[in-house]
């Protein structure tokens, strides 16, 4: 089994980050969210981001950007047709109906492009559109957590990531390979 992050490995970018740009025009709000939500991802890339405090301001910021459920999951559709150029054909192609995608994106963004991505198996970041919140953050020991409590000790045979917040997978990998700006290098072999 193979198993893929989602954002800057499979999608060209955050897609989060560019879903909340595209929401702007519905909601100019986001826009004060912006600089808080930089400043996060920055401190994700380099591994240095506090999950609490990064919990909460996805927390608060979902409360901003999820006016109306309806909307946003028709603007999901929008933002796709936008967007999915962005997604990485030569990734796309290495996915197998078995495979498993993880990601931290939230799931009613990834759903949203479920068709083009060659498996069911994709776990996200759990987000109640109701409560306006999370209800599970996929993001660190939580993706091994999560794997772990669907697929057991499962081996990994390859682990197909750009962030050095997947360790817990990558350990559990037979082997590893970074992706950046779309190229792939094997980081790791058992």
């Amino acid at each position: 089994m193979k198993v893929f992050d989602f954002d800057n490995t499979i999608y060209h970018g955050e897609s989060s980050i560019d879903f909340s740009i595209f929401m702007i025009r519905k909601n100019r709000r986001i826009i004060l969210y912006l600089p808080t939500i930089f400043i996060c991802l920055v401190k994700y890339k380099l591994c240095l981001v506090d999950k609490v405090k990064l919990e909460k301001t996805i927390n608060d910021f979902l409360k901003v950007m999820i006016k109306d459920k309806r909307e946003t999951f028709r603007m999901i559709v929008e933002f796709w047709a936008k967007n999915e150029h962005k997604l990485n054909k030569r990734i796309l192609g290495l996915i197998k109906r078995d495979d498993v995608i993880m990601t931290a994106s939230p799931s009613f963004l990834v759903h949203g492009i479920q068709e083009r991505l060659n498996t069911r198996n994709i776990i996200c970041t759990e987000v109640d559109p109701d409560k306006k919140e999370m209800t599970y953050f996929n993001f660190g020991e939580n993706k091994l957590r999560r794997y772990k409590k669907l697929y057991g000790d499962r081996k990994i045979d390859c682990l197909f990531t750009d962030s050095y917040n997947d360790k817990a997978i990558m350990d559990i990998s037979e082997k590893v390979y970074i992706v950046r700006k779309g190229r792939i290098r094997r980081l790791k072999t058992s």
